[in-house]
């Protein structure tokens, strides 16, 4: 039973990954993966890229931060250790939407500049990923609605 709460979320506004090497990372999504960089630079403690348009005007966004970087102390972890990452965090992934049509594209510019990479169908819901690794270990998803996917009942 659903209560009415008076609200409901209705898109992915940002995603924030803590990072160690902000250079690899930076490189990683702006040149392998594509995003616009909004704010930052290779040299700055916090970077943000476009994703996409998102609800009501607010863009989405993806932000790094480097780990020593506390905005809020108490509420965003900050210090020398490196923050975990790959297997041992508690991100799973990010996935990022694309059109069904570019993945044929992705998988070209991926052998092209040996990002390795893996591909995984979800009948289910329709969706095809291909999935691989930023430099820290996270993995990236870049995922398609099709509905040639979809499980045949």
């Amino acid at each position: 039973m659903s209560k009415d709460r008076g609200f409901r979320a209705r898109a992915l506004g940002e995603i924030a990954i803590r990072c160690a090497d902000m250079n690899a990372m930076v490189a990683f999504y702006e040149t392998v993966i594509g995003l616009e960089r909004l704010h930052g630079d290779y040299n700055s403690a916090i970077v943000f890229f476009r994703i996409a348009e998102g609800f009501g005007g607010h863009t989405q966004v993806l932000a790094l931060f480097h780990h020593s970087v506390s905005l809020r102390p108490g509420l965003h972890p900050s210090g020398t250790a490196r923050p975990v990452t790959g297997a041992g965090s508690a991100l799973h992934h990010i996935a990022l939407s694309l059109p069904f049509e570019e993945q044929d594209a992705v998988l070209r510019w991926y052998d092209e500049i040996g990002q390795p990479y893996r591909i995984e169908e979800f009948g289910w819901i329709g969706w095809r990923g291909i999935f691989t690794e930023d430099p820290e270990g996270n993995t990236v998803e870049l995922v398609a609605y099709d509905s040639s996917m979809l499980d045949q009942v």
